[in-house]
């Protein structure tokens, strides 16, 4: 879900696409490609969307017809973009054998009637909705291993503690503000909370498989917490309040670190952290390239956006990683005001692995 990008989580269908094409004139387009079947509304005749009311002519019925032609077998239900707002009317109970449900970009409220799905349900999808509350619609499950509430309304982790199985939670774009009740989830090993309200990385004590942890666009003022998240390969934190590099001692298998757009004004605190091979620096406010020469295995250097002035440190910290391959320095003092040389000058400060300076392909 990472600042996905952090964005987000949610990724398009080539199926839905083909079968919306396949005939404008139709109300709804149903694709019946074992073992998935989805709805989805066509797309518009034109670009310009009318504006939208909650009351819409809206009928029940609507709902109620939406799996009318689905088998009894299915495993696979997506219901996308038709404006659902009742999930007891679609008759879920019908559907003892099914595994994974999207209900993405509806115009759902409530969650009374998920209870109709069986506790073996696996995946969950939810993302864009109108919802503030889980309450127990969910206390049945106990094989759900993927939930996406992300996009809606919610302001407190709370009301799915039970779901021990859980592997992949997203809750981006929310109204959380803090970090809690997550204990149980020692299964997890991926965490989306990009785009809330949270101001400290806390509660993540337990969550000893975590393998990716998205935080970009919170409020958080410090790095800390992290330490027991010693299985962690992904860490995105950009776009909050950071000022210091720390806390990252432990996580000695972190590969990609995102921390752009924060207050950043020296690179220190990386010592332990030699599996990197995405390092996203920009936008930050650093002076001196420095204490990266150990970094081995980077691959990508992305460190746009600061206040870099000299060629020779990044000669210094980077022509000796033989793994080099990105560098974005643009928008720095030493592309301002060397608009000409500039690339030549980067392209002659690195090795011979470097393949992309800025986006431009080395000839």
């Amino acid at each position: 879900m990472a600042d996905h990008e952090e964005t987000t989580s949610a990724t398009g269908s080539a199926s839905v696409a083909a079968a919306a094409a396949a005939d404008d004139s139709a109300s709804l387009v149903a694709v019946k490609a074992e073992p998935k079947h989805i709805v989805v509304q066509p797309p518009a005749e034109s670009d310009v969307s009318e504006p939208e009311s909650d009351d819409d002519n809206y009928n029940i019925d609507q709902d109620e017809n939406l799996l009318k032609d689905f088998p009894r077998d299915t495993e696979d239900i997506e219901l996308l973009h038709l404006k659902i707002r009742s999930i007891s009317a679609l008759g879920f109970a019908n559907f003892p054998n099914v595994k994974t449900v999207c209900l993405r970009q509806n115009l759902v409220t409530s969650l009374e009637g998920l209870e109709d799905l069986p506790e073996t349900l696996e995946e969950l999808d939810l993302y864009d909705n109108r919802f503030s509350h889980v309450g127990s619609h969910l206390k049945h499950f106990k094989d759900l291993k993927s939930l996406d509430l992300s996009f809606n309304k919610i302001r407190h982790l709370k009301n799915f503690e039970h779901l021990k199985e859980l592997e992949k939670l997203y809750i981006c774009q929310n109204k959380i503000s803090k970090i809690e009740n997550l204990a149980d989830f020692n299964k997890l090993t991926y965490l989306e909370l990009g785009a809330n309200r949270i101001r400290k990385i806390e509660g993540l004590e337990k969550l000893v498989n975590l393998e990716q942890l998205w935080l970009g666009k919170n409020k958080i003022t410090k790095l800390e917490g992290l330490e027991t998240l010693t299985k962690l390969r992904v860490l995105s934190i950009q776009s909050n309040r950071i000022i210091k590099l720390e806390g990252l001692e432990k996580l000695t298998k972190l590969e990609e670190f995102y921390i752009s757009h924060n207050g950043i004004e020296k690179i220190e605190g990386l010592e332990n952290n030699l599996a990197l091979n995405i390092l996203d620096i920009s936008a930050n406010r650093i002076e001196h390239l420095e204490n990266l020469s150990h970094l081995v295995n980077l691959q990508e250097l992305w460190a746009s956006s600061n206040r870099f002035e000299n060629f020779d440190e990044i000669q210094k910290e980077l022509s000796e990683i033989k793994t080099l391959e990105t560098v974005y320095f643009e928008f720095n003092p030493l592309q301002r005001k060397n608009l000409v040389t500039y690339h030549n000058k980067i392209r002659l400060s690195l090795g011979p692995s470097l393949r992309k300076i800025d986006a431009n392909y080395i000839k």
